[in-house]
């Protein structure tokens, strides 16, 4: 959990540096979007699948320890950068490094614990990203702004550094440290490897039962859909519809991330245990159809709200109810795949969860607005609509999925015994 929030503040930190880098290096904000997406995005994504499988195959905890060494090598590479491509090659590296974190994490923490804790144990580590990407908009601001108070810095070898590039070193090197973690760490015994299918591929595998895993990777992909765009757009709204200004949207978004979604995390894991207890089978996917259904009318009324502090509470429940199925697409992956294909699997949901929500998630809400409502003012009537069908369209799908899943689940007690 502490590597995934580290990830997150590296992966998070560039946002907020947009102005110093654009005009130390002379960059426009087509290349600075290509720095914040497609260097990152791209090999995260394309990198995961290769990744895992190794981590299927081998040491996991030794996949994740070299990972975080390279991704915070790269952020502080960032700082060293003094041209485009030179910065644009330093995000490839930390995309390529965070990679081989959360498909081994899964499968890790999935050998650790016994299905009736198993939930739980993967809220935690799923807690990351919301608690780095809340401190990175809540204390990040404040660190830029007390690190550019002292100016540039002046280092042997290296030579001048602007406040911005020593903000990347800062980042970076604690990660080093927790690489070292991993050295203490215990790589568990594998449970649950499956004898029949051993020597098919996942996709092959995958493909099998496809009324299974293909309809929930769909199902939470166009679910990604809404909660990349709110990412994307909810600023703008509080910004557009109620004059805040950038510093007020990123401590308050911030805070909300931390004191909403990071305890949803929590409840969905414990959620998920809770009904498995108590004889359901489908218990990670019926508590992740919850959230989702739970989450309906915040999203669609956050935007419309009248007034700041309304939008505020809304989005707050929003949070916390995309918190509470936030780990349990991944859970319930987990509780169907066999142990040589758990982390694969994962990656693959990774992979296509990604190209549909953030291909389509941010674009689909300005194109609605721009093509149909008449323009910026409406972004966050189309928010709500984008958000209000997209989930609307998930919790269908999830819904249509459960006895195939239960069916699935089934299949794997038969190689999946509690340890």
């Amino acid at each position: 959990m502490i590597a995934y929030t580290s990830s997150f503040i590296d992966r998070q930190i560039l946002s907020l540096l947009v102005e110093p880098i654009r005009t130390d290096l002379n960059i426009s904000d087509t290349q600075f979007s290509l720095l914040a997406g497609l260097a990152f995005s791209l090999f995260y994504t394309l990198m995961g699948v290769p990744l895992a499988r190794l981590a299927d195959r081998g040491s996991r905890r030794l996949i994740i320890g070299i990972g975080i060494v390279v991704w915070s090598v790269m952020t502080v590479c960032c700082g060293l950068a003094n041209s485009f491509w030179a910065l644009f090659a330093a995000r490839v590296g930390v995309g390529i490094g965070e990679a081989a974190l959360s498909p081994a994490a899964y499968s890790m923490i999935s050998d650790y614990f016994p299905p009736r804790m198993r939930a739980r144990a993967l809220a935690v580590y799923s807690m990351g990203p919301y608690i780095g990407a809340g401190l990175a908009l809540m204390i990040g601001g404040g660190v830029i702004d007390m690190i550019a108070q002292h100016g540039t810095l002046t280092l042997p070898l290296v030579g001048e550094m602007a406040p911005w590039q020593q903000t990347f070193v800062l980042v970076g090197l604690p990660g080093l440290l927790i690489a070292a973690l991993f050295l203490i760490v215990r790589e568990p015994p594998r449970h649950g490897l499956v004898k029949a299918d051993r020597n098919a591929g996942v996709m092959k595998f995958m493909w099998s039962r496809k009324t299974t895993f293909y309809a929930m990777i769909l199902g939470f992909s166009i679910f990604g859909i809404a909660g990349i765009s709110y990412l994307a757009w909810i600023p703008a709204v509080l910004i557009r519809q109620h004059e805040w200004t950038a510093s007020q949207v990123g401590f308050t978004y911030g805070a909300v991330l931390l004191l909403a979604a990071t305890p949803g995390v929590l409840v969905g894991g414990w959620l998920s245990d809770w009904l498995a207890a108590r004889g359901r089978k489908d218990a990670p996917l019926y508590a992740a159809i919850i959230g989702l259904v739970c989450s309906i009318p915040f999203a669609i009324a956050t935007p419309l709200m009248p007034d700041a502090t309304l939008t505020v509470a809304s989005l707050a429940g929003f949070s916390f109810f995309a918190g509470v199925m936030n780990s349990l697409p991944a859970t319930s992956l987990q509780s169907v795949a066999p142990n040589q294909f758990r982390a694969q699997v994962t990656a693959i949901y990774f992979l296509i969860g990604n190209l549909i929500s953030l291909a389509g998630g941010p674009t689909i809400v300005a194109a609605i607005s721009d093509g149909l409502l008449g323009g910026p003012e409406k972004i966050g009537l189309s928010l709500a609509i984008v958000s209000g069908v997209c989930i609307t369209v998930a919790s269908l799908i999830l819904i249509r999925t459960l006895p195939h899943f239960r069916a699935s689940v089934d299949e794997a007690q038969q190689w999946q015994g509690e340890h």
